[in-house]
């Protein structure tokens, strides 16, 4: 053998986690007491909290015969390659956390430290609204208080683990959803056009109703016994108001078109998590069926689902509530995840176009677990996503005062219903418009909820100009919706966009390999190292490669009781949280 061999031997290791520096000190350990190495191992500052180890090394065959050592060498590169691959998968972003900055209390943290909350409960009450009987006159009201399509719609059976696979995607940050792809939203578009309500007008807000007794006695002529809280129990209305006399006068006509109204928004647009119950906040705008028909009520629902998105999408939350028909509805039309299959060809030419998707699926209820669509959104791809769905539509089914809203579908602008107030960010999905996606700004931070008024606002044009410099900035937002419409850029790469968004979103919320089998493939090279250390001639050996190697296995030692104690203060951890919960 030539005396003057040599190997030369450059590793790289980019990592962000804790769960990979147990088998990053291991492997510089091992590569320090190999004996005859030249070691240089660089760690330069890097933003972002990235760890960069740079090992560089060389083999001579001067001092120990080089064959010796090619099995070890395998068996470092090995572990190398172990812990770039384990890297790739660990840390699934934001790498840059100055736009998703509440990650720590988002349910994808949870879930990718093993914490599974399972499946939503997903509160919308639309099972018994078939059994409202309208009359020729309260469907004329209804439609007038703007109404008339959405009353159209009937229950679509909830996927509810595809709806809790789309909130862990949600992010309150923004008001969008982070797929792989990049941000997508449910707009002011999807909700006319979906919901058929309309989104322009007047905002959705009113008196604090100080008195709920008296307002129910004075719009419904009744007032219920457990009337707590200003809520008002959804089958109570049902009880007394589900049937009108065909011979009703029209203050009686009208009230009962009043409870209806109430019923309809209370178990599908506004539906709470408190159960079957609605807000007599909503009654006062339905005293009068003109001045309802002036509400923004498919803006107020966008507010009020946006919300609904944000809670659900903290760990610390289990139910959801708002237009889930709506929310499903828009993943059917723009992602290839999740859609029934249909025993017959779905609706065409409806309109609202929720009604595409009433024709019940092949089974009464999806199959899927939530994990196998949280997988499909993990591995979401450009092909599985129809940007502008709507195109293809006969849109000759589109009512003229639903297409003149349309213009709004770009504004951007702040969305409002009561005390809630949500961002509207077009700017961040304009692939959903046909647009090329620039790089958008960090949206300001806003203040969600809005003071109750003692007295209602007149959004008559003559008073506009004087409220724009009187009431809360989020409302002015509103009022000034028409001037912050987002145009089409010229010059766009996309490219540059995809670069971005890879930095500040979270890839993953699943892991690729389960916890369990990324603790015995780490445990499994650990042992290997072990064999290997304990393999070496310590015969041959002088007393500071003995002493390095003493040093390595010291380090395993520590590695083991790292990964493997960590790994049963996890599982001690869950098996408690299992029996708080029953299970």
């Amino acid at each position: 053998m030539r005396k003057d061999r040599k190997l030369h031997i450059t590793l790289v290791i980019a990592g962000q986690h804790e769960d990979i520096q147990s088998p990053i000190r291991l492997a510089i350990s091992f590569c320090k007491a190999l004996p005859g190495l030249y070691r240089n191992i660089w760690r330069p500052s890097l933003n972002l909290d990235d760890t960069l180890i740079v090992v560089v090394f060389w083999v001579s065959s001067s001092s120990y015969d080089f064959w010796s050592y090619q099995k070890t060498l395998i068996s470092i590169s090995g572990l190398f390659m172990l812990v770039t691959q384990m890297e790739s998968h660990v840390d699934p972003g934001p790498i840059d956390k100055s736009l998703l900055y509440d990650q720590d209390n988002h349910i994808s943290s949870a879930i990718w430290d093993g914490q599974e909350r399972g499946v939503l409960r997903c509160h919308e009450h639309t099972s018994m609204l078939e059994h409202w009987k309208l009359t020729p006159r309260q469907m004329a009201l209804v439609e007038k208080a703007g109404f008339g399509y959405f009353r159209t719609i009937p229950t679509i059976i909830l996927d509810n683990s595809l709806i809790s696979a789309l909130v862990e995607r949600w992010r309150r940050e923004t008001n969008t959803f982070h797929f792989p792809v990049g941000e997508m939203t449910i707009t002011l578009e999807d909700v006319a056009l979906i919901l058929g309500l309309p989104v322009d007008g007047n905002p959705v807000i009113g008196p604090t109703v100080r008195t709920p007794s008296i307002v129910c006695q004075q719009l419904l002529g009744k007032v219920p016994k457990d009337l707590n809280g200003g809520m008002l129990k959804l089958n109570w209305l049902r009880e007394f108001f589900s049937k009108c006399p065909d011979d009703a006068s029209a203050e009686e006509t009208a009230r009962h078109t009043r409870a209806y109204l109430l019923y309809l928004v209370g178990c599908t647009i506004f539906s709470t998590t408190t159960g079957n119950k609605v807000s007599v906040s909503f009654l006062t705008l339905f005293e009068n069926f003109d001045e309802a028909g002036r509400f923004a009520w498919g803006a107020a629902a966008l507010a009020f689902l946006y919300r609904a998105l944000g809670n659900a999408s903290l760990k610390s939350q289990g139910t959801i509530s708002g237009s889930l028909t709506l929310l499903q509805c828009w993943s059917y039309y723009h992602l290839n995840v999740g859609q029934p299959k249909f025993n017959e060809e779905p609706n065409q030419g409806c309109f609202p176009f929720a009604l595409r998707w009433k024709g019940r699926a092949s089974g009464t209820r999806s199959k899927t677990n939530i994990s196998a669509y949280r997988k499909a959104l993990d591995s979401l791809q450009y092909s599985d996503v129809r940007w502008c769905p709507y195109k293809d539509l006969d849109s000759t089914v589109i009512p003229e005062d639903i297409n003149s809203n349309l213009i709004l579908r770009t504004s951007k602008t702040m969305l409002i219903c009561f005390g809630k107030a949500e961002r509207h960010l077009p700017d961040r999905c304009l692939r959903q418009f046909g647009m090329l996606q620039p790089i958008p700004e960090h949206p300001q931070k806003w203040e969600r909820k809005i003071p109750a008024f003692d007295q209602g606002l007149d959004f008559s044009k003559e008073m506009e100009v004087e409220l724009k410099g009187k009431i809360r900035s989020e409302i002015r937002e509103w009022l000034e919706r028409g001037f912050y419409i987002v145009e089409d850029e010229e010059g766009v790469d996309e490219s540059e966009y995809m670069e971005w968004y890879e930095k500040i979103t979270r890839k993953y919320v699943g892991r690729p390999e389960s916890l369990e089998s990324e603790f015995q493939r780490m445990v499994g090279a650990m042992r290997e190292i072990e064999n290997i250390a304990d393999s070496l001639a310590m015969a041959e050996m002088g007393s500071q490669d003995r002493k390095l190697l003493a040093e390595v296995k010291g380090t395993l030692q520590s590695c083991f009781n790292d990964v493997v104690g960590n790994s049963k203060r996890g599982r001690s951890k869950n098996a408690v949280k299992r029996k708080r919960e029953g299970g």
